[in-house]
């Protein structure tokens, strides 16, 4: 019996300049690659809503080596009483004079939909497909935008001057846990739960601690909030007993309650003792520090915020 093939998808990323090293650090923790093109094919299924930078997917039905092929694939689909619409991605990886246009894009959108058995509706189709290319292969198949799911969590009941941006806060979480299945996490310095409230909102498992009692209560608050529901406890990340698949530390840093060098070497022993797998936010560099608790350091990435620069590095 012949192996099934498994599903291909196409995903069109955005995103800044200052953003590119965390993009593409989330992108190897999805995709095992990362690419300056701001388009990857994978046999990884992710909801595009996930990540910061995505914008849309399509799930590969046909391919082939020119728009001819796709057309005369595209022949064999009935949509019944379904209406429908084509979108033919504006991203992709062609560079001048092979560039794709906005009229030409037009026209392989009315030549794909007018050989599609069915009602065709631009403004409320039932179905949405698309199409795009990637290096010399044409792709057709179904389409989903993503939802900036992260912005409604930008303004929060109880906020910090220091915390992490929703949008890395969100990457940071898609760095820790890829596939959340069957995985247990924690952010044991969660402060008022930013990284939290993104996981959460994932289907992430993952509790959340803290030292401070009063940010602990503005985490639980942030994360009813928004009509998450997640396990926040209040105490030093040593009384920590259970063990995690994945921990997030957020180095402690802001006027109250910043790590002198040895707290922050603490805290790195504990979690080397309850975690398979860290990732850490700093901003100061701690590769030596990473290393004297037990932890090898597998991939990084840096992200700037106003006039400081964080590293986050993923540690095994």
């Amino acid at each position: 019996m012949a192996e099934q093939k498994k599903p291909a998808f196409i995903y069109t990323y955005a995103y800044s300049k200052e953003e590119r090293s965390l993009c593409h650090l989330e992108m190897r923790s999805f995709f095992s690659m990362a690419t300056d093109d701001n388009i990857i094919k994978s046999t990884t299924r992710i909801n595009p809503s996930r990540s910061p930078f995505i914008r849309e997917r399509i799930e590969v039905i046909y391919e082939g080596a020119s728009l001819q092929e796709i057309v005369d694939q595209v022949k064999g689909i009935a949509m019944g009483d379904q209406s429908f619409k084509v979108i033919f991605s504006k991203i992709n990886d062609r560079k001048a004079p092979h560039t794709i246009e906005y009229q030409e894009r037009r026209d392989i959108e009315r030549a794909i939909g007018w050989v599609i058995e069915g009602e065709a509706d631009v403004h409320e189709p039932d179905h949405i497909f698309g199409v795009a290319t990637v290096g010399e292969c044409w792709y057709f198949g179904h389409y989903l935008k993503s939802e900036a799911v992260w912005l409604q969590h930008t303004k929060k009941p109880r906020e910090y001057s220091t915390a992490l941006s929703t949008r890395v806060a969100r990457a940071v979480a898609n760095i820790a846990v890829p596939n959340p299945d069957g995985l247990k996490s924690i952010d044991p310095c969660c402060g008022i739960g930013t990284v939290l409230v993104e996981a959460l909102s994932m289907g992430i498992d993952m509790d959340g601690r803290d030292i401070n009692p009063l940010v602990v209560n503005g985490s639980r608050e942030n994360i009813e909030h928004f009509g998450l529901s997640g396990n926040v406890t209040l105490g030093p990340i040593s009384d920590v007993t259970d063990n995690y698949d994945v921990a997030v530390i957020d180095m402690p840093y802001n006027l109250y309650t910043h790590a002198t060098p040895e707290d922050q070497l603490s805290i790195l022993m504990h979690a080397r003792r309850f975690a398979k797998k860290v990732v850490v936010i700093t901003i100061e560099t701690m590769d030596d520090m990473v290393e004297e608790a037990g932890f090898s350091i597998v991939d990084r990435c840096e992200t700037q915020k106003g006039y400081f620069t964080r590293e986050i590095l993923v540690c095994e």
